[in-house]
């Protein structure tokens, strides 16, 4: 993947003031019910991610290339009594809140910095019979994946599009692409939702925004896998 330097990351900043939920938390509350086992194939609990799995890749030139982005295999326990649906949603819980020195030599984005959430993975209205998402899925490759009616459920719009990281909308998965230069490592929440509802209603290109707003109305049990990623060198020595 090229080095898409400091004009695209700052244009993302721009953006995130509508896209992005409030500072590295959830804004879904799922205290007192039900929890699914969430399984992530090659993720372990706090463990890093695959490269399979990355939108983007360490390289020995320019930092950085394409990675296959392939979606990981996702399972899940079934939901409790009246489960109508289920939602996934990938969250990066670790977008900087300024791109000022994104990508470039030199210079580190502190650990210290305040953070958003960035969505890489919106996936709603998968039916009850469904416990499991195979691999490669939801996306194999860096070809851009249309939003609506899918193999699994309905997608959403992920935020590699609605920031303008890449051009026009794209939904289905894809994967990590972290600042090579920032000095924390970035948390990537993988969350099932099971819902009392057969369709949330979300039209069009409905962001993960929009999902968590109506996730949180209908849920019956929740669960999720974190992986942990990043393409600066000094900070992957550190992952397992």
């Amino acid at each position: 993947m090229p080095d898409r330097g400091r004009l695209v990351w700052a244009a993302v900043l721009l953006i995130c003031g509508a896209c992005l939920s409030v500072s590295g938390s959830l804004v879904v509350d799922a205290r007192g019910l039900a929890t699914l086992s969430v399984t992530v194939t090659g993720v372990k609990p706090n463990g890093a991610i695959p490269p399979v799995y990355a939108y983007c890749v360490p390289a020995a030139k320019g930092h950085v290339t394409d990675g296959p982005n392939r979606s990981p295999a996702i399972r899940w326990t079934k939901g409790a009594a009246g489960t109508a649906s289920y939602a996934i949603v990938m969250v990066d819980t670790d977008a900087p809140s300024s791109f000022d020195t994104a990508n470039q030599e030199g210079k580190t984005i502190p650990a210290t910095l305040k953070r958003l959430n960035f969505f890489h993975w919106i996936l709603v209205d998968i039916p009850p019979s469904v416990t499991e998402i195979p691999e490669g899925a939801e996306s194999s490759g860096h070809a851009a994946k249309p939003v609506g009616p899918a193999t699994y459920g309905l997608r959403g719009a992920n935020d590699l599009g609605v920031t303008g990281f890449v051009k026009g909308t794209t939904g289905g998965y894809d994967g990590p692409c972290p600042p090579w230069n920032d000095a924390l490592a970035h948390h990537y929440h993988f969350g099932v939702y099971a819902l009392n509802v057969k369709t949330l209603g979300l039209t069009g290109a409905f962001t993960g925004g929009d999902t968590l707003r109506a996730v949180q109305k209908h849920m019956l049990a929740s669960g999720q896998v974190v992986g942990v990623y990043s393409l600066n060198p000094d900070v992957r020595k550190g992952l397992k």
